[in-house]
């Protein structure tokens, strides 16, 4: 089982990348959010290995987070990797989060793919997803670092700058990591 590739960036498009490793070429299923903070060298991705009858397919998560969101939504009857990989391209795990919690069935449906019988067995099946995903002493932490990094993408800065000056900061509430994100960006 493959569950991690790090190589050089070949080629790109939003939905994959072939990664070189050492002279074999691989191409790996990645979100639009990965996509986005993808540089064009040097690539670490965690992957999931989905083997079928007739392919060996890879997908491709930067972090943790989402690569578990992708697992767990792979696992609900009627949901592909396919389907699962289109919400990770529509949601980061945070929103995702916030989508079921909120038992937000329009939420749900935006995603392409996804209809009204499939948004309701994936928010039957996934009642507790943010419980899992944000630990009860990290959630408004975790909220707010959220909050900070859209309103960071919202200001033009790139996503993998902003995870960098993100996790560098120290504050607690949204307003105290958008300002020290912003100071670290202004020296990267």
């Amino acid at each position: 089982m493959i569950v991690g590739i790090n190589g050089s960036v070949v080629y790109k498009e939003p939905t994959f990348v072939h990664v070189d490793v050492r002279g074999v070429v691989y191409e790996v299923f990645i979100s639009l959010h990965t996509f986005s903070a993808l540089g064009n060298d040097e690539v670490k991705l965690l992957t999931t290995q989905i083997i079928r009858e007739d392919a060996q397919l890879l997908f491709g998560f930067l972090d943790m987070a989402e690569k578990k969101m992708f697992a767990r939504l792979i696992k609900i009857s009627g949901v592909g990797p396919k389907v699962a990989m289109a919400i990770c391209s529509t949601y980061t795990p945070n929103q995702f989060a916030t989508v079921i919690n909120n038992k937000d069935m329009n939420g749900v449906k935006k995603v392409p793919g996804i209809g009204p019988k499939s948004a309701g067995r994936i928010l039957v099946e996934l009642n507790g997803f943010d419980v899992e995903l944000l630990s009860s002493t990290d959630a408004p932490k975790s909220i707010a670092f959220s909050q900070a990094s859209e309103a960071l993408e919202s200001l033009g800065f790139k996503k993998d700058k902003i995870s960098k000056a993100l996790s560098a900061c120290s504050g607690d509430d949204t307003g105290s990591l958008v300002k020290e994100a912003l100071k670290l960006l202004q020296t990267i």
